[in-house]
């Protein structure tokens, strides 16, 4: 089985990324291919709303000039996408939230190709606002028939210098619990993806 995290953090080695590679240590323990993905600080951008990913069905978006499509395609691949963002005004970073709508849109448009994977958020945050940018992850994994694995407590962890998560102890256990959570889910519904309901839907505004 195969997990992708995706960092959109654009602080490359800080507590959002150390948070991530907790869980992806966990799921690498129990033999799973794991990736880590950096979205933060990229050139990524959010949906222009343009509608080319139902009209064409591609399953790829049509702004071709930033990482979105090579990314989307682990995606689409992944049996668990774990999504990690810092806690920037109570919400998730610009990038990562570029790519939750981006994402969950083109999904959508393809026959609802999230459908049945693992989805869980992480956050990063220095004191409040974390509970909020952790719902607008999971909202885009709830609105594309994803299943979120639940764990000790909300999935954040507590620290504003780099690597100041390392001292929150039941943040990284959380974290690892999370992991291990994880495979037991990917193993339990494995055998059983080909029958979950991934029937297309229309989108109207």
């Amino acid at each position: 089985m195969y997990a992708i995290a995706i960092n959109g953090s654009p602080r490359k080695g800080g507590n959002t990324e150390v948070l991530l590679e907790t869980v992806l240590s966990e799921l690498k323990r129990s033999s799973w291919e794991v990736e880590l993905v950096q979205v933060g600080g990229t050139s990524i951008r959010g949906c222009i709303a343009c509608g080319k990913c139902w009209e064409k069905k591609n399953n790829a978006c049509s702004l071709t000039k930033d990482p979105f499509n090579e990314i989307y395609a682990k995606m689409a691949r992944a049996d668990a996408i774990i999504c990690g963002s810092p806690t920037y005004f109570a919400a998730v970073s610009a990038d990562l939230k570029a790519l939750l709508e981006r994402a969950g849109f083109v999904a959508l448009a393809n026959g609802n190709v999230f459908a049945g994977k693992i989805g869980a958020a992480v956050v990063a945050v220095r004191r409040g606002g974390a509970t909020h940018a952790f719902d607008t992850i999971n909202h885009m994994f709830q609105m594309s028939r994803m299943i979120i694995p639940g764990s000790t407590y909300w999935n954040m962890g507590f620290g504003l210098q780099k690597e100041d998560v390392l001292n929150d102890d039941e943040g990284l256990r959380n974290m690892q619990h999370l992991g291990q959570t994880i495979h037991w889910l990917g193993k339990a519904i494995q055998p059983h993806l080909s029958d979950y309901p991934k029937d297309q839907m229309s989108v109207k505004e």
